[in-house]
């Protein structure tokens, strides 16, 4: 008998017609959020928050990220990340008690990890190491991603890595040497894709570099992605070309025109482009390579002389974007 006199209930057991009832309006919701978001109603940031990518295949590096050479500027760091501490490379800042401009390097390529790119030797026709940021005295952090270098987590293909890229953000902020209005975001190829949707998810950067970046994730093919490219839903989060509205940041879409090149990406992403907010600069007489010895060291200048209260250009080649 309980309390009121009464024999005890048996524990009540959910109807099996309910548990399915209320799945398939989460599901529902799900995807009529993501809906919503295809027709520019959503940021990608708030469609991203109703959603959880299923992945198909789980893929990780185990190669650790190599130590750099010692008596270099740059040192290994390991930074905080949604699913583990990630290492990462930073340089040094020239001179103690000054706050310095920074940038986040995202490399190519689809590993997630890091290695000697920043301070190997490299050809102008192929120099991916973003040497021109440090070398002008800019803070250059190069992150490693879920996945990579044995980090916790598995390659995303594009969607947990944006968490990644906006944890690095938050590490280097916090560095006493590093001006917190003053952090750049920029990356290359597959870096620069990412580049582009972590911009589209976030206002945290002064201003976003994309280098030869693509459309759509299934651009680069389903073999080198880990989720279902048959779900429209998947593929949408993961398409910069979708969210182009989300960016409240001044962001460059760069690439080369000549030989191996993803022009085609640049020119389909300016096509469907209303903000005024993005530019797009197609370097003439180099490929997908060759113009990151054009780009950077001119993006360096751009952010030495960006000291004003917004993010100006302040650089002849400017004109070009005009």
């Amino acid at each position: 008998m309980n309390d009121f006199g009464l024999p005890p209930q048996p524990p009540r057991r959910i109807s099996p017609v309910l548990i399915a009832g209320v799945t398939f309006a989460v599901v529902f919701l799900v995807m009529w959020f993501v809906t919503r978001a295809h027709h520019n109603k959503m940021t990608l940031a708030a469609a991203r928050l109703v959603f959880t990518t299923h992945l198909t295949a789980h893929k990780k590096t185990t190669d650790p990220a190599p130590p750099p050479p010692e008596y270099s500027p740059i040192s290994m760091v390991m930074y905080p990340a949604p699913l583990g501490k990630y290492p990462a490379y930073i340089t040094a800042p020239h001179t103690k008690g000054v706050k310095y401009p920074a940038i986040i390097w995202l490399a190519g390529g689809f590993d997630n990890g890091i290695g000697d790119t920043p301070w190997a030797a490299a050809d102008p026709s192929n120099d991916q190491s973003a040497r021109a940021f440090p070398e002008a005295g800019i803070v250059t952090m190069y992150p490693s991603l879920r996945g990579g270098n044995n980090n916790p987590g598995y390659m995303e293909s594009f969607y947990g890595e944006v968490n990644d890229v906006l944890a690095a953000e938050k590490y280097l902020a916090q560095l006493p040497y590093v001006d917190p209005k003053r952090i750049y975001l920029g990356g290359h190829s597959t870096g620069g894709t990412l580049a582009l949707l972590a911009d589209e998810s976030t206002n945290q950067f002064r201003a976003v570099f994309s280098c030869g970046p693509v459309a759509r994730a299934t651009d680069y093919g389903p073999e080198n992605l880990t989720y279902d490219t048959d779900d429209d839903n998947e593929n949408r989060l993961r398409s910069p070309i979708e969210f182009l509205d989300s960016i409240s940041t001044p962001t460059y879409i760069i690439e080369g025109t000549d030989g191996t090149s993803n022009i085609r990406s640049l020119n389909e992403l300016q096509s469907a482009n209303a903000n005024p907010l993005i530019h797009f600069l197609p370097i003439p007489f180099q490929d997908h390579f060759s113009e990151l010895a054009v780009s950077t060291p001119m993006l360096a200048r751009w952010i030495i002389h960006d000291t004003g209260p917004k993010f100006q250009v302040k650089d002849a080649a400017a004109a070009a974007l005009k």
